[in-house]
């Protein structure tokens, strides 16, 4: 059961609020700043954002200019690569209507022999790359780039898309000297400004003023000295935590007759249902007739027919790793060519879902790398995903056929992301999308101490449930990456390592090790931590700042280390630990030390449980707490002393 989650709520700023400041005003390049070597306020910062701005201006016509500057002060560039390399995104609808980029300019500068010397991007070092039918990119690098340069770009993307802008992101990861979000919209034209965040504009205007020879609305926000933003442990998506600004259009005034362009889920269920290729899809259903085997309508449960159906997909059709809100190529490609994206594999699971007699409904929803679904804030652009649903005994469950490990409410890592709404052709349904079981991940150790104080042994890593899903879906990714975690984490000797997907669903890991550092020789004595390697000094709940977003885990867990040693016959224990537990007041979070004995074999099992996906960052003091008093506890030693 999920009993904690966050809500969002929007601020709406509104009235008239006057500001001296000068907006979409570029500052000169300083030979100050061109010749400092760090930053003054922030001198371990490898870059700084001396003056970005972001300005959206609608026309009469209802188009939209993103007009953008954005200037890099660059301390470190081996720590600021993501500055360095720029990426330019536009969207083509398909249907004729598609964003341009023009004016873009990138220059570097240097201050050499006392003097400014500018290095420019070519037309030849700037390409484009088409990343899916929808979306094609810009990419360049910064030339002469080298500690104390100063990188800048300036460009306009011209868009038919004036429902909303983009949100601009106030916080960045290195410090912001100054950054403005500004809109100016024609007077007919009615927008609500979505402000989340902690940080406050120092300089805000928001008045109706005439601008560009004609009445406009003009919302502008500016900040000054934003420290970096510390990207958190446990959170899957830091930019949801971090201050941002976003316009909605809301209303539009025709001939004096004023309309609400407000929508809700409901309109977007209607537009999905309306398109061709969502709800022009779903009807036909003619197209999955006799596809599936006769014996799954013989089978006594709406469970066991959707997991069978559910095989059937995972079986006959694969995932071409882009994800939609709608069909690329529609289910008539995708039962020919037995390949299409996450939106046709889940269409047709669930049209075949509905072929064997269960009402399945589809749900979309934003993953987690696109950003939290705005529930309050209802619109078709923050979707990218859909599953599959359907209820049975008043409980709901979810499919996701895209992966070929998925099972019944065992869905793809990247949508658990809070929030989803199920559409059906009547009424869209808002839904918790959070993994509802316990997952587990176990660390077992069996290993053999030699006289003269060295170990060997084997060790297995075993994940169930939500973890084997995520840990195989990371290793056929890349098994080579996959690997190198445990080359990084592990630095003795080991041999004859194996990564698999068991058949029981469960991924493993799993090696032969022997070590000469685990243990100290004293005499006659030898002293070591039993958990070995296992044994960590820190732990990563250790966060000084005030915590601002929720601990998020994927999945409730319970995480064990199992570990037992045997001594030589000649040898015994002494000091052996006790066995301890402890847990927080609600009992949502628990550890046990348990210690058992049998001659001259000793084995510490530790178990930690965390009873929820998500806590609310108010517990975060508790886990350091516990997790404090894990690491006392696991830092005890034993001693083998010789008979």
């Amino acid at each position: 059961m999920i009993k904690k989650f966050i809500l969002i709520i929007p601020i709406l700023l509104n009235g008239i609020l006057l500001s001296q400041h000068k907006f979409l005003n570029i500052p000169k390049l300083s030979d100050e700043d061109l010749k400092s070597e760090k930053s003054e306020k922030y001198p371990d910062a490898p870059a700084e954002v001396l003056y970005r701005s972001i300005h959206f201006l609608i026309d009469y016509n209802g188009f939209l200019t993103k007009n953008v500057v954005d200037r890099v002060k660059i301390y470190n560039k081996n720590n600021a690569s993501e500055y360095l390399d720029q990426k330019i995104t536009l969207y083509d609808d398909g249907k004729g209507l598609y964003e341009t980029l023009s004016n873009l300019k990138a220059n570097t500068y240097n201050f050499e022999n006392g003097k400014k010397v500018t290095t420019k991007v070519e037309r030849n070092e700037k390409y484009n790359s088409t990343e899916d039918k929808n979306y094609k990119v810009t990419k360049f690098a910064f030339s002469g780039v080298k500690d104390g340069s100063v990188v800048e770009c300036s460009y306009s993307v011209y868009t038919p898309f004036m429902g909303s802008t983009p949100r601009v992101l106030i916080e960045d990861k290195i410090p912001v000297r100054y950054v403005e979000f500004v809109l100016d919209t024609p007077k007919p034209f009615g927008y609500t400004i979505n402000y989340k965040g902690d940080v406050s504009p120092q300089h805000r205007l928001v008045e109706e003023a005439n601008m560009y020879g004609s009445p406009y609305f003009t919302y502008r926000f500016g900040y000054d000295d934003i420290p970096a933003f510390k990207d958190e442990k446990y959170v899957q998506n830091n930019d949801n935590y971090k201050t941002g600004v976003k316009a909605e259009i809301n209303s539009v005034m025709n001939n004096g007759v004023l309309k609400s362009l407000a929508i809700s889920w409901k309109d977007i269920r209607k537009r999905l249902y309306d398109h061709d290729d969502f709800g022009g899809q779903l009807s036909k259903d003619h197209l999955v007739k006799g596809l599936l085997p006769a014996t799954v309508n013989d089978l006594p449960s709406n469970l066991e027919k959707a997991r069978q159906v559910l095989r059937y997909v995972q079986q006959n059709y694969t995932w071409n790793k882009e994800d939609n809100v709608v069909t690329d190529k529609g289910i008539r490609n995708l039962i020919s060519t037995k390949v299409g994206n996450s939106a046709e594999i889940n269409l047709l699971l669930t049209m075949l879902l509905r072929n064997v007699g269960i009402k399945a409904e589809p749900v979309v929803l934003s993953t987690i790398k696109r950003g939290m679904l705005l529930a309050y804030n209802p619109s078709i652009n923050q979707l990218n995903y859909v599953l599959s649903s359907f209820e049975d005994n008043g409980k709901l469950y979810l499919l996701d056929g895209t992966l070929k490990q998925s099972d019944i409410n065992l869905i793809s890592p990247k949508a658990l992301n809070y929030y989803g709404i199920i559409m059906t052709k009547d009424e869209a349904k808002q839904i918790n999308i959070l993994y509802p079981d316990v997952s587990q991940n176990t660390y077992a150790v069996d290993a053999k101490m030699n006289p003269d104080g060295t170990f060997e042994g084997r060790f297995i890593d075993r994940d169930n449930k939500l973890f084997a899903l995520v840990a195989n879906e990371k290793y056929l990714e890349d098994k080579e990456k996959f690997s190198k975690t445990y080359r990084e984490s592990y630095k003795f000797p080991y041999s004859n390592i194996t990564h698999q997907l068991q058949d029981n669903g469960d991924f493993e890991t799993s090696f032969d090790f022997s070590g000469d550092t685990f243990a100290d020789v004293i005499g006659n004595k030898i002293v070591f931590n039993p958990l070995l390697f296992l044994y960590t000094q820190n732990h990563d709940f250790n966060q000084t700042e005030p915590r601002r977003a929720p601990l998020e885990f994927f999945s409730a867990f319970d995480r064990v280390k199992k570990v037992t040693i045997t001594l030589p016959e000649s040898y015994v224990f002494e000091n052996v630990p006790k066995s301890k537990k402890f847990r927080t007041e609600d009992s949502a979070l628990q550890y046990s030390y348990l210690v058992t004995q049998e001659g001259n074999k000793l084995t510490i099992e530790t178990t930690v449980k965390v009873d929820d996906p998500v806590f609310p960052k108010e517990y975060y003091p508790a886990f350091t707490q516990i997790f404090d008093n894990i690491t006392k506890q696991e830092a005890q030693v034993v001693t083998a002393v010789k008979k």
